[in-house]
């Protein structure tokens, strides 16, 4: 991945937008830009979504200048997908973090997507838990956050959980980056620091 073994469609970003009351009450829209799916190594013709741990996954966010999605981040991202997948679990086991499950799921997510007759590249969600970014995780070092796995009515199967730790990644888990470049009213901003500023 590092070496840009990536599919070309995860290459184009795609806008989330929220709104509301800014800092004095003003009106404010704020934009983010997403991968529009998880993070897959290969070709946009043979790939396979890889989860990982949160060493990795931040090693590859930085890298890119990207970081992870908050709980709220992926609750919209899913609300403003194009294509909702639905949750398909596997039998639960040691097997889960194997490259066969990796595989085997990638599969099942491919004849959902299929069915759709969506093309790859439009904002796809529904299909796989997230690693997020959390306040949480300062009382819990050497964990890691995951969240979502939306249903169709929108609820999550996966509340918000730091049981694992950092290293711990299975077939279910995905990495959807964030660019760090994000916008306010049009205004080009640090998502750090907007993440860090109480007044968003």
């Amino acid at each position: 991945v590092l070496a840009g073994n990536l599919p070309d469609f995860l290459r184009d970003l795609v806008p989330v937008t929220f709104e509301g009351r800014g800092p004095n009450g003003t009106r404010t829209r704020v934009t983010i830009c997403v991968m529009p799916d998880y993070l897959a190594v290969g070709s946009d013709r043979d790939f396979v979504r890889v989860p990982l741990g949160l060493p990795a996954a931040m090693r590859v966010a930085e890298r890119f200048d990207m970081v992870l999605p908050t709980t709220r981040m992926v609750d919209a991202i899913y609300a403003q997908a194009r294509v909702h997948l639905s949750p398909a679990p596997m039998e639960p086991g040691s097997q889960m973090s194997s490259t066969p499950y990796f595989q085997r799921h990638n599969a099942t997510v491919q004849r959902q997507f299929g069915a759709t007759g969506a093309r790859q590249g439009v904002l796809v969600s529904g299909h796989k838990k997230d690693l997020v970014l959390t306040n949480r995780l300062e009382a819990n070092p050497g964990r890691v956050a995951i969240y979502g796995w939306h249903r169709s009515n929108g609820a999550p199967i996966q509340p918000l959980s730091t049981v694992h730790g950092a290293q711990y990644a299975d077939y279910s888990h995905g990495i959807r980056l964030v660019s760090r470049r994000a916008y306010v009213n049009g205004r080009a901003v640090d998502l750090r620091d907007l993440l860090a500023d109480g007044r968003y």
